[in-house]
């Protein structure tokens, strides 16, 4: 097994779908990692009615943990970041899950709260783009929650987190396969009211809109955009996708361009919750590779460099 020798931040990404570990160089970039590894998740098919991952789920996440952790340690990599999305943060035995993941593994899994993702996802945003890009206003539709952050500087000046992710709002307002124009028209009056009132606190001027996550990704590939390429997604093409996503059952979603078996259940609420962004923000989103884990990343990266300017002075 490779060992990896030179300084290294890592970040152990435990979501719905995957727990993902990526571990870069301090002095490299998210675009080249030195080490990548993915076991795959599906723990949105193990909550139950009253929010609770099940058993099943929590020996998945306990695996998954397992696999990721000990793929680090024979690289010789410590001090890896093990972050737990809202897939577990949100559910009612969260405590229970991080207890028994750490009796399992020796891992004590972290939560961030959804403003502290919101800010990093800015903050990956921004590096991406860089100063010359100008104010940002950054969308990422998650499973659980949305966040939104702007801003004009390295920082954000406005971060706040919706309850209106993709999974949550296909468990509280479509739960069926069959899905009514009423169900729709519901879900589309909530998710605009609840967007159009938070963003309206957004005091940015004029900015460019980014979208960094893969629902966004998804129904920007489902509208038009080819893979590998600058990817946008207006306003106008999804709005024209949200009655055919809503007249397929989740098994022909799946057969479309840019959905995921995975996610397309929860496709349809997500091109709603997207609609009702992009209503606010302009008609138009730009999707960004980046997103919270990179944001992680490059918050660890900063920290270590800091650390080792300081004890170089010293």
């Amino acid at each position: 097994m490779r060992k990896i020798d030179v300084p290294t931040v890592g970040v152990l990404d435990v979501g719905s779908f995957s727990a993902r570990l990526v571990v870069i160089p301090v002095d490299g970039s998210p675009r080249e990692p030195v080490l990548n590894h993915q076991t795959r998740l599906r723990l949105d098919r193990e909550l139950d009615d009253r929010g609770r991952l099940s058993d099943r789920g929590v020996a998945a996440v306990t695996t998954a943990v397992a696999a990721g952790m000990s793929t680090a340690y024979r690289h010789g990599i410590t001090g890896v970041y093990p972050l737990a999305t809202s897939s577990i943060r949100d559910a009612a035995n969260a405590a229970d899950i991080v207890r028994h993941v750490a009796g399992e593994t020796g891992v004590e899994l972290r939560f961030l709260s959804g403003r502290c993702e919101a800010e990093l996802a800015y903050l990956a945003t921004r590096r991406w783009y860089g100063a010359a890009a100008g104010p940002l206003l950054v969308l990422d539709i998650g499973g659980g929650t949305v966040e939104l952050a702007a801003g004009s500087g390295d920082r954000a000046t406005f971060a706040r987190s919706l309850p209106l992710g993709a999974r949550s709002m296909t468990r509280d307002w479509l739960p069926s396969e069959r899905v009514s124009n009423k169900q729709v028209k519901a879900l589309r009056t909530h998710a605009l009211d609840v967007v159009a009132t938070t963003l309206g606190a957004a005091d940015v001027d004029d900015p460019q809109v980014v979208g960094c996550s893969k629902v966004l990704q998804q129904l920007a590939r489902l509208a038009g955009a080819r893979p590998g390429k600058c990817k946008e997604l207006r306003l106008d093409d999804l709005r024209a996708w949200i009655p055919r996503l809503a007249a397929l059952p989740p098994a022909k979603r799946a057969e479309l361009p840019g959905i995921s078996r995975s996610r397309a259940h929860q496709a349809l609420a997500g091109a709603i919750v997207a609609e009702a962004l992009l209503t606010v923000a302009g008609g138009k989103v730009t999707i960004c590779p980046w997103s919270t884990r990179d944001g992680l990343l490059l918050t660890l990266q900063d920290k270590a460099k800091a650390a080792g300017e300081g004890s170089a002075a010293a």
